[in-house]
């Protein structure tokens, strides 16, 4: 049986966001992936907290952290990337197509200091890449819908699916951001779900569904195709398109949206400070051109 990778969990409840420090037993190689930065909106005050729980447990493990990885641009939560990769050294990666992603936000946040192409990222990886976390292999599988640049890393018999599915009693990821789409959606679902029915899946959120009174993070393919309430295997993509769209019209904005994705786009760098040393973050304004007339310049 192929080697499988040692797995710990960092669940930070303030976001619903689950983290993992995924590594080799072998030579004691480790990633992160989607590590969390603490950040309280109403005092602009951010903390290392939860990324520095995961580098205690990686030392407490002899675990050596070599690579941080994103599933995707978060919309929910600061990426703590950059403060692991100056503590560590590792290289931060994400999937090739966050570029889609940047191209969006750029003019909506006015970001002049965005490298192009995913430049801020040490790696970008393509679908069906592969490489090397010791002697383990990571499979990187594109998985968009939630956005176009989502991706998986599969290592061993674990999948790491980010926010394309929730835990079977919650459904799947919503797809009302800029360039989402249920269709895209399910067929990454059905992608990821072609695997063996052991495949383990290992989610980026848990919001306890109805009914549920603990968080859960970990299901498998066969318990997704037998009980999902969204992508059953009786789910026709038409059903789903339906589904989801129909929960998307009702959602709110993430609570973290504006300050998230112009900092997460950057692979976690905040904007340049303004001259009095202060680095800002921009709530872009919608007003009513009546208004505008009436306060603006």
């Amino acid at each position: 049986m192929p080697a499988q990778p040692y797995i710990q969990a960092f669940f930070d409840e303030a976001t619903f966001t689950v983290s993992y420090l995924v590594g080799d037993p072998a030579t004691r190689q480790a990633m992160v992936i989607d590590p969390v930065l603490d950040f309280e909106p109403a005092s602009g005050r951010i903390e290392t907290r939860s990324a520095d729980t995961i580098l205690a447990a990686a030392e407490a493990g002899g675990w050596q952290i070599v690579l941080v990885v994103e599933t995707h641009a978060h919309a929910d939560h600061l990426t703590a990337a950059p403060w692991l990769k100056a503590r560590t050294g590792a290289e931060l990666g994400i999937g090739d197509r966050i570029g889609l992603v940047q191209d969006v936000f750029r003019p909506i946040f006015a970001i002049a200091d965005l490298k192009p192409d995913g430049g801020d990222f040490d790696r970008l990886f393509a679908d069906g890449e592969r490489f090397a976390l010791g002697e383990l292999e990571v499979e990187v599988i594109a998985t968009p819908g939630h956005t176009p640049a989502d991706v998986s890393y599969k290592v061993g018999d674990a999948v790491f699916v980010g926010d394309t599915l929730f835990m079977p009693d919650y459904g799947t990821a919503r797809t009302d951001f800029p360039g989402g789409d249920a269709a895209t959606l399910y067929r990454s679902i059905r992608r990821l779900l072609a695997l063996p029915r052991e495949t383990r899946l290992f989610m980026c959120h848990d919001y306890k569904a109805p009914g549920r009174d603990h968080y859960a993070w970990e299901t498998t393919v066969g318990e997704q195709r037998d009980h999902s309430v969204q992508v059953a295997d009786e789910v026709s993509e038409e059903a789903f398109v339906a589904i989801r769209q129909e929960r998307d019209a009702g959602l709110a904005a993430p609570r973290l949206l504006l300050p998230s994705i112009q900092v997460n786009v950057r692979a976690g760098r905040f904007p340049p400070a303004a001259p009095n040393g202060t680095r800002y973050l921009l709530i872009p304004a919608r007003l009513d051109p009546a208004l505008d007339r009436a306060i603006g310049d």
